[in-house]
């Protein structure tokens, strides 16, 4: 299947099941967590590859689903590589159009979203680089980060409580959130790094048994090299 085909129905559902089941590891991320961890991945400030992010859907250190064959473990890390590439190109050609994953909830006669467990994997993917995020948190653009902090972050002031613990205003910040995404990502578009960045060598590179360029005469590794 090609990583640029989005998820099917079936195909979603299939993930979410798998990442529920007891063969998935107890603290394995749930599709909202594991959709807000690949959007923070998508838009941040550094280019993180797969084989640093993708054991850390599965929980801690070490922790891997006990998978039935080597089929299914292609099936499943291509579903998840898929779901990433879905927020990728959203991101690419209608970041405007891009919905977070959120569960809806009763309160009463409402029907409300909890972005809570989004956050907590949106938070998760900032830790893989927790000081290249400083920059936004300092700028101007700063406030956009606030509800994702309310309601991601593993400790905020006692005196910012009231904010999240109100499912309206928790609402609110959901709502707040998935309006601030497409400025986030236009934040980082400029800033973002390359996973690998190459530097161009202007002087040609002089062998270890060349002779120095030094002009002592002497072999490169006996001498400056």
């Amino acid at each position: 299947m090609h990583l640029d085909q989005p998820l099917s129905e079936k195909e979603f559902d299939d993930l979410d099941n798998f990442l529920l089941s007891e063969r998935s590891p107890e603290d394995a991320m749930t599709m909202d967590t594991l959709h807000g961890y690949l959007t923070a991945i998508a838009i941040g400030p550094e280019t993180i590859m797969p084989a640093e992010w993708l054991p850390k859907v599965w929980g801690g250190e070490g922790e891997a689903p006990t998978w039935k064959n080597a089929k299914e473990e292609e099936r499943v890390v291509n579903l998840i590589m898929r779901f990433m590439n879905e927020v990728l190109v959203t991101f690419e050609v209608a970041p405007k159009e891009f919905e977070p994953l959120y569960v809806e909830h009763e309160h009463g006669n409402e029907t409300l979203i909890d972005a809570e467990a989004w956050c907590w994997g949106f938070w998760e993917g900032m830790e893989l680089r927790p000081g290249s995020w400083d920059p936004i948190w300092t700028s101007e653009a700063a406030p956009l980060m606030r509800p994702i902090y309310l309601l991601g972050a593993d400790e905020i002031e006692e005196s910012e409580l009231a904010e999240v613990e109100d499912p309206r205003k928790a609402h609110k910040l959901a709502l707040d959130i998935e309006a601030n995404l497409p400025a986030i990502h236009r934040y980082w578009l400029p800033l973002r790094k390359g996973a690998v960045e190459t530097v161009r060598r202007e002087e040609p590179k002089v062998g270890r048994n060349d002779e120095c360029p030094c002009g002592s005469g002497k072999k490169s590794k006996k001498c400056c090299g």
